[in-house]
Order: structure tokens, then C-alpha cells, then sequence
């Protein structure tokens, strides 16, 4: 027996290149882009620095490890969900927003993580409050919801 969903998968080529529905996703991509080549570049300085231990700690090793691959999901589900993608852009809306908290967390916590790292985690914020501010506004949610 074939089972299908009762709405498709991928959004009509026309609701995708809206004006606003282009801008909001140029925008995700650039966030969650840049959210990626921090995160990466961050783990590339932990790995240089990994024998300073007021530096680096392993508490540094597994955030930043978390944080580049979730930052890949991120991305990828962007890109997806630029493309028409319900699954990645519902995976989008969730990622931003646990991460969201999680950052808040990592810099919210006393001695946990060197400062660096908190300034590093507070610029990432920034970027996933704004992909969470973009993918959860009422034109993408409208969207997805719509066609």
C-alpha cells in the first residue's frame, strides 16, 4: 500500500522565487554560511591552541566540535529549504532555535568556557537569532504552510 503525505514535499517553483521568499532565503544561507565558517574556523584555533589549557579545555574540544557539525546541518537544511524543502526547512526552524538556547547556556555558564569562546558562541547567537527570526516570520511559516 502506498502511503502519500497530504501535501507535498517540495514547494511550486513560483512560491520560491518570490521576491520576499528569495531575500529571506539569501538571508538564512548567508547566516547559517557564516554561522559555518566561524564555527569551523573556531575549531581550527582549538586545535592550535590545544596545549594551553586556560585556552582549551575538553569542555572547548566538545563544544566546538558540536557546534561545526550542527553548523553543517544547519547550513545544508538551509540550502534545502531554499529549495523547496518542508523537511529541512521545518529541521531549520527547529536546529536555530536549539542551538539558540544552547549558546545561551554555554555563554550563561560561570567557568565552564574561557571568554573567547563565549565571545565566539555570542557572535554565532547573533547569526542564529537572525536565521530563527527569518524561518519562523510569518512569510516562510505562511509558505510552507500554504502550498
Amino acid at each position: 500500500m502506498n502511503v502519500r503525505s497530504p501535501r507535498p514535499t517540495a514547494l511550486p517553483e513560483e512560491h520560491l522565487h518570490h521576491p520576499r521568499s528569495r531575500a529571506a532565503f539569501r538571508t538564512a544561507k548567508l547566516l547559517t554560511g557564516g554561522y559555518l565558517g566561524l564555527s569551523a574556523l573556531t575549531l581550527v584555533a582549538v586545535a592550535l591552541l590545544h596545549n594551553d589549557a586556560a585556552l582549551v579545555n575538553d569542555a572547548v574540544w566538545v563544544r566546538a566540535t558540536i557546534v561545526v557539525v550542527s553548523a553543517l546541518v544547519t547550513f545544508l537544511c538551509a540550502v534545502r529549504a531554499a529549495r523547496g524543502s518542508r523537511t529541512a526547512y521545518r529541521r531549520l526552524r527547529i536546529i536555530s532555535g536549539i542551538m539558540l538556547v544552547a549558546v545561551v547556556a554555554v555563554i550563561a555558564l560561570p567557568g565552564t568556557f574561557p571568554l573567547w569562546l563565549k565571545v565566539e558562541q555570542g557572535v554565532c547567537g547573533l547569526a542564529l537569532l537572525g536565521v530563527a527570526a527569518i524561518v519562523n516570520g510569518r512569510h516562510l511559516r505562511a509558505l510552507f504552510a500554504t502550498a
